[in-house]
């Protein structure tokens, strides 16, 4: 059964560029490494909540968005090992250093599904 990383961040949105180099290094190691698949998205139709919501889930501040991202691999056991990889490419090692957001408003965790579903191949290419 598949495993899922999800992580959430806040991004100022001056620094979107620097950050989306960051993401496509990060795809590319994590995927190298072992993930079945990676992806990051910008906010785009995401509502302040009454209670809770993304933005206040970082405490976003003037001039942020909220960036979300998941890696999928297949199990567990395959998570942790290429976690490990991935925390010792060097290609990263910089990136650690001069993060383009506030690491300390970021929050992840990793999630066992409940529920798994996919649509067919042909339809997932025809939506890219």
């Amino acid at each position: 059964m598949a495993y899922v990383d999800i992580f959430v961040m806040p991004v100022p949105e001056a620094n979107m560029d620097a950050y989306k180099k960051m993401a496509k290094l990060s795809a590319k190691v994590w995927v190298e490494h072992g993930a079945l698949q990676y992806f990051e998205g910008n906010a785009d139709d995401v509502p302040e909540g009454k209670s809770t919501d993304f933005y206040r889930a970082v405490k976003r501040k003037e001039g942020e968005t909220v960036v979300v991202g998941y890696a999928i691999y297949k199990n567990r056991k395959q998570r942790d090992e290429t976690m490990k990889k991935v925390m010792a490419d060097p290609r990263l090692a910089d990136q650690m250093k001069n993060m383009p957001f506030d690491g300390k408003r970021m929050f992840w965790g990793g999630f066992k599904p409940i529920v798994e579903a996919a649509a067919k191949a042909d339809a997932m290419a025809a939506a890219k």
